[in-house]
């Protein structure tokens, strides 16, 4: 009896094997069949065959996940618009399943993301519980949120507060933290670019791989910089004086000994020009008895300058960026104390402050268009003949260039700028006739600097 019920089991066993290898082998002849229709992408072939992978063999491959993503999205595109809500759910489960059966290969934050990203795009949910999935993402990883998603992700609280759900402060809060993330994103790849285009520039061929990085991160700076227009064109008038002053007003006796809350007020009507009210010298004087800091040291600047006192709002300035550990508050206090001097005409100084805002935040672009400017200024006085004074304007129009490149917000100012200085620059046949193509002018006076005469 034994011996039998032995046998019985082992028969099971070796059925159950035998349906197991069966089920294997027909997932990987489907999974075969769909890959190769997704990869040529024929998505309409692939689809019935992703969708059995899904039910069937959820966990053969994390692959089934990447090309069913493309496959549906394909299919949104071409769906009429009855019936894309229906695909555009079936979309997030798929991202759900793929986080459920391959957590080890797949970044948690990015498919919340792009779930809260599906979710807004077709309308699924109420603006909150979008909002929520959107927070979810982005709590969970920094990172995960793309240009795009950042602003929807704003956008989203700013028609929550329009509608009464949320204070005005929760979206100050928020903007603090979006904006900080767009540009710490620009600042990334505007450092990048810079250093290709000074290997450009010092006439080195780049390989194809920084060729097409080149080309990234200027298209990125232009996405991340359309972005952040769009951030500051939804905050909006809820930012001007008539709001900040009574909401500040408002909470000032709680906070006066909250060095947080003393900062983001006193940083926020600082960066509104509403430094002629009452309350910022309340702040500002709240602030350096409670922290003496680089903010403090910025504020007191600005109310020397307002006082007309020059000299100390310098002092302050000097302070204030040599404490400031933020980049790109650091690099705002060094573009300052440049402005400054370029008022008094003390153009080496000013540039000299003008490359230190560029060390701190490589993105400023109007650094660059300040330094041109100077530049084009003193062209009748850094050379020696009326041909190096001319070529002086290459020089403004190389930095007027970069400006732009750095910073696409700027772009259409840099560019016609960079125009407007080679027009002025010797001409095709001033180069002939003084036999200077691709010689080296040395320029002297403040600039200290050289340019090379283009080859005709």
């Amino acid at each position: 009896m034994k011996t039998k019920l032995i046998l019985f089991l082992s028969a099971v066993l070796l059925s159950a094997g035998a349906l197991q290898a069966q089920a294997n082998q027909e997932c990987a002849t489907t999974a075969s069949l769909a890959y190769s229709d997704a990869k040529a992408k024929n998505y309409d072939a692939a689809y019935p065959r992703i969708q059995t992978l899904r039910k069937d063999c959820p966990t053969y491959s994390v692959v089934t996940y990447q090309y069913g993503e493309r496959v549906l999205k394909h299919m949104l595109e071409k769906a009429p618009q009855g019936e894309k809500k229906a695909i555009a759910q079936d979309l997030i489960k798929l991202y759900e399943e793929r986080l459920q059966h391959f957590p080890g290969k797949t970044k948690a934050g990015e498919v919340y993301g792009d779930i809260a990203q599906v979710m807004y795009d077709y309308k699924l949910g109420t603006p909150e519980e979008q909002y929520a999935a959107f927070d979810k993402a982005y709590q969970e990883d920094k990172d995960a949120l793309n240009a795009k998603s950042l602003y929807t992700y704003f956008s989203l609280l700013v028609d929550l507060q329009d509608a009464g759900k949320r204070d005005l402060q929760d979206v100050f809060s928020q903007y603090d933290v979006v904006i900080a993330k767009v540009e710490e994103e620009e600042n990334k790849m505007a450092e990048g670019l810079a250093k290709l285009i000074e290997k450009q520039e010092a006439g080195e061929k780049l390989t194809a791989k920084e060729e097409k990085m080149l080309n990234a991160y200027e298209i990125n700076l232009k996405a991340y910089s359309t972005v952040r227009g769009s951030i500051n064109a939804k905050l909006g008038q809820r930012a001007d004086c008539d709001n900040l002053v009574p909401l500040y007003s408002k909470d000032f006796e709680a906070n006066k000994s909250n060095v947080e809350w003393l900062k983001r007020a006193a940083g926020r009507l600082s960066g509104k020009d509403c430094t002629e009210d009452p309350l910022f010298f309340k702040l500002v004087e709240a602030l350096h008895q409670a922290e003496p800091s680089a903010k403090s040291a910025l504020y007191l600047g600005q109310l020397a300058d307002a006082e007309g006192n020059a000299s100390k709002a310098l002092e302050y300035y000097n302070q204030s960026a040599e404490l400031e550990k933020n980049p790109k508050d650091k690099a705002r206090v060094y573009y300052r104390i440049a402005d400054e001097y370029k008022s008094k005409g003390q153009f080496g100084q000013a540039r000299n402050y003008y490359r230190k805002t560029l060390q701190a935040l490589p993105s400023y672009g109007r650094a660059y268009l300040q330094i041109a400017n100077m530049i084009a200024q003193s062209a009748n006085n850094c050379g020696n003949t009326a041909f190096e004074k001319r070529a002086v304007y290459w020089l403004a129009a190389d930095y007027a260039a970069r400006a732009g490149r750095v910073d696409p917000s700027i772009s259409s100012t840099a560019n016609e700028t960079a125009a407007a200085y080679r027009g002025r620059a010797p001409q095709r046949s001033d180069i002939f006739q003084q036999d200077m193509q691709g010689k080296t002018i040395n320029i002297g006076c403040w600039i200290g600097e050289s340019v090379r005469v283009p080859n005709l």
